[in-house]
């Protein structure tokens, strides 16, 4: 059988209201969280410069592990996944909605409260917390959506080939940008530019993990504009995605996952076959990077460029992988992941709080290698998976998503 689709109703104030949730859904968005994680807990640590990962003393063979397996499977292939997700619960809300409130203008009101919302707990996550939030240009980004929540199929398509386009057009420039030159002018740039990134890399680390309280908080106010205004070049890809998710749910490709088993399998077999490969390259650069920076090359570069496009290639193979799971594997998911998905806004902000209290400004944080801060995301991973069962065991949703609901109340 496919990954389960047996039905539950959410609780909370507005359960009466709120669509019955599709189980597979939830699991997706529990991978999605949990992945996300992989790549984010680097950031409490080494902040937010061009060396992701850091720059590695001696780095040992676990540390460089850890580096090619969250480069190779993990970055930027689950932010495209929740994307995605945010798109489809989009199309389902406003589904909802139209059912319940038939007036189109209180429809787009509630909608753009529910992006409100999110923009103003992504500047306060941002700020306070993490300076990698997401959910600022989500809210952002969303706003662009309510002219879609009863629009035609035709339109939502034309408007997915139109930021499809656009997309395309940034990932071919930085690509163009990313081009290695060769000379020993260039090799001379690179060391220097190497040399640069050390130094920002080590002097962020040092202010993360060492600084005092206000040091921190200026540091990640900081990385919180740089970050937010560098992801104003997300919103074309991050539209893609949405549009995407919203195409899936009227089509009914990921709310009848059964029916469209063939389609599954192609977008399996299309993104193992062009994005494996090509994240297999920016692993491997990724890897030598993080050990030696001054040996870095400009073909990482290139591959680093690519990684929007081959990133989100190998998600949709994840995203197909598990929906046509099968037997153990399906119960296995649904057991272990779906009630992290149920909890998905109050596990994302929760992951910050613990990578804020385990790694910034104590002594694991300074010293943490690769591989131990991998244990430290397996240890919340697992944490949160635990604590999920029991909360939604005695209570029907998550708190912070309890908060999301009254204030959609309110509005």
């Amino acid at each position: 059988m496919p990954v389960p689709t047996e039905m539950f109703r959410a609780g909370g104030p507005d359960a009466a209201a709120s669509p019955r949730r599709l189980a597979h859904i939830d699991v997706l968005r529990g991978m999605a969280v949990f992945g996300i994680l992989l790549v984010n807990v680097w950031s409490f640590v080494w902040g937010f410069g061009a060396l992701r990962y850091g720059a590695i003393a001696e780095p040992s063979w676990p540390d460089r592990v850890a580096v090619f397996a969250v480069a190779l499977l993990a970055e930027q292939k689950f932010y495209p996944i929740f994307a995605f997700l945010f798109g489809a619960g989009f199309a389902l809300q406003a589904r909802s909605l139209r059912r319940r409130l038939r007036d189109p203008s209180q429809v787009r009101a509630a909608l753009r409260h529910r992006f409100r919302w999110l923009l103003g707990c992504g500047m306060l996550h941002g700020m306070l917390l993490w300076a990698g939030d997401i959910l600022t240009v989500y809210g952002a980004a969303g706003l662009l959506l309510l002219g879609l929540f009863d629009a035609r199929l035709r339109v939502v398509r034309a408007r997915l080939r139109g930021w499809g386009l656009l997309w395309l057009v940034v990932v071919a420039a930085s690509v163009a940008l990313s081009l290695p030159s060769s000379g020993p002018d260039a090799d001379d740039a690179r060391q220097e530019q190497a040399i640069a990134y050390i130094e920002d890399a080590q002097e962020a680390r040092a202010i993360y993990t060492e600084g005092t309280a206000g040091e921190v908080a200026a540091q990640r106010l900081s990385d919180y504009l740089a970050v937010t205004s560098g992801s104003l070049l997300l919103v074309p890809h991050l539209m893609v995605l949405f549009l995407l998710g919203i195409c899936s749910v009227r089509l009914g490709w990921l709310t009848a996952p059964q029916r469209h088993a063939l389609l599954w399998r192609r977008v399996r077999a299309m993104g193992l076959l062009v994005g494996l490969p090509l994240n297999l390259a920016w692993a491997a650069a990724a890897a030598t990077e993080a050990a030696n920076p001054l040996a870095a090359t400009g073909h990482g570069e290139l591959a680093y460029a690519l990684l929007p496009l081959s990133g989100s290639l190998l998600a949709a193979a994840y995203v197909a992988t598990l929906l046509l799971a099968r037997g153990s594997l399906a119960r296995r998911a649904s057991a272990w992941l779906a009630p992290v998905g149920r909890m998905s806004l109050t596990n994302y902000l929760m992951q910050s709080l613990l990578g804020v209290c385990l790694l910034q400004g104590t002594a694991l944080g300074a010293q943490a290698s690769p591989a131990a801060l991998m244990l430290v995301a397996l240890a919340i991973m697992l944490l949160q998976s635990l604590a999920c069962r029991w909360w939604l065991a005695r209570y029907p949703q998550g708190p912070m998503e309890w908060l999301a609901a009254r204030g959609r109340l309110r509005a």
